[in-house]
């Protein structure tokens, strides 16, 4: 073998062993008030990668949230917190915001006591700006979801000033596109992805879940489906791991693609 093969070689096998003993480094993101416990955002990171990020859930926050609160429309997040760096700069995650809803809301399926952890792709003072009077929608939605209207019901009508919610947009939020089955169904829902959108573009994808499934202190899934348009660098997977030692739930996004 000549000199310049066996520099080569050798070179590899350095830069191989490198590659392997590369640990995954936990990177701290924000942490924000929920109900008199502390949710924290976090990334996971292995070299370059992104290999996880998401945000840590305690059970106080979830088990602290009061039976009953005012209706304010628009609503106020219960809690907002930054993504650390490394989830925005290569997965294309801005902020979490959190909240709580007592009573419920339209439709029928999401009447029940929920929490909704918005994971925003946009920044945050552009989520400021969504004042849902651009009504537009995008092109082509996931496979069987749907970015139906909802008819509200008089005494919504009079306090939110609007008859209907175009694409289930919310001022400060945007619209909320539903799995058709989770949309149609009349029974409560447990846990359900949802994604965000506003001027036809994807900007969230949320995690909507029963308090009564979280209080189940069990680990689940929930599936990320394929957004068209979708360009930026995103997750593809979702994972709830509950921790009994830390009376938490870990929600975890994975798979993150590319920007392209």
């Amino acid at each position: 073998m000549s000199h310049r093969a066996t520099t080569v070689l050798f070179l590899a096998i350095i830069a191989g062993a490198c590659a392997k003993d590369e640990a995954i480094v936990d990177v701290k993101g924000s942490c924000a008030d929920a109900f008199k416990a502390s949710m924290c955002t976090y990334a996971k990171t292995k070299g370059a990668t992104l290999v996880e990020a998401g945000a840590v859930i305690p059970m106080a926050s979830i088990e602290n949230a009061p039976a009953s609160v005012p209706m304010t429309w628009p609503p106020v997040a219960d809690a907002v917190a930054n993504m650390p760096d490394s989830a925005l700069k290569q997965g294309g995650m801005t902020h979490l915001t959190f909240y709580w809803e007592a009573d419920g809301h339209p439709p029928a399926a999401f009447m029940t006591p929920h929490f909704d952890f918005h994971f925003y792709l946009v920044p945050a003072a552009e989520v400021a700006a969504m004042d849902c009077k651009d009504l537009s929608k995008p092109a082509a939605l996931p496979a069987a979801f749907t970015l139906g209207d909802i008819d509200l019901p008089p005494d919504m009508q009079k306090m939110m000033g609007v008859k209907s919610l175009v694409g289930l947009c919310v001022p400060g939020m945007g619209m909320h596109s539903l799995l058709t089955s989770e949309f149609e169904r009349k029974d409560a829902f447990e846990g359900s992805m949802v994604i965000g959108y506003y001027k036809g573009k994807a900007i969230f994808m949320e995690p909507m879940i029963s308090k009564a499934m979280l209080m189940k202190k069990a680990s689940f899934d929930l599936p990320i489906p394929d957004v068209p348009g979708l360009t930026s660098a995103h997750p593809t997977k979702f994972h709830a791991e509950w921790d009994a030692a830390g009376n938490s739930y870990r929600f975890a996004f994975t798979g993150f693609t590319p920007a392209t």
